[in-house]
């Protein structure tokens, strides 16, 4: 069965830095986009970043030059280094990711559990 699994939230002061992790548990043979989204108390939810299998990334403009979005392929994980970060980033953050699962024919949406994330002094 195929899982994410998502790590590394906490208490973060304003300024510090946090870095999430997002792993891939279960067989599988494909490994496509891996995102991050977060969904604020009363909001819904958004999407943060985005990295491709090649490592190309992407941004939301409000984590721009203080987020950084990685991936280590051979790990089948995605990484969140929230530096810096602000209250305002006070939220659930949820992996996602486009995995073909073994035997599974066609690649699939899959998200994590999500991983509270508070930034407060």
């Amino acid at each position: 069965q195929v899982q994410l699994v998502e790590s590394g939230g906490g208490l973060v002061q304003p300024g510090g830095s946090l870095r999430l992790s997002c792993a891939v548990s279960g067989n599988i043979v494909g490994l496509g986009d891996m995102d991050w989204y977060r969904q604020a108390p009363g909001k819904q939810r958004e999407w943060v970043a985005r990295v491709s299998r090649g490592g190309d990334r992407w941004y939301t403009d409000s984590v721009k030059g203080r987020f950084t979005i990685s991936r280590d392929n051979a790990k089948k994980t995605a990484y969140l280094q929230m530096d810096s970060p602000k209250p305002e980033d006070t939220a659930v953050y949820y992996c996602h990711a486009v995995i073909m699962a073994l035997y599974g024919g066609t690649y699939v949406n899959y998200w994590g559990q999500g991983t509270q994330v508070t930034v407060s002094s």
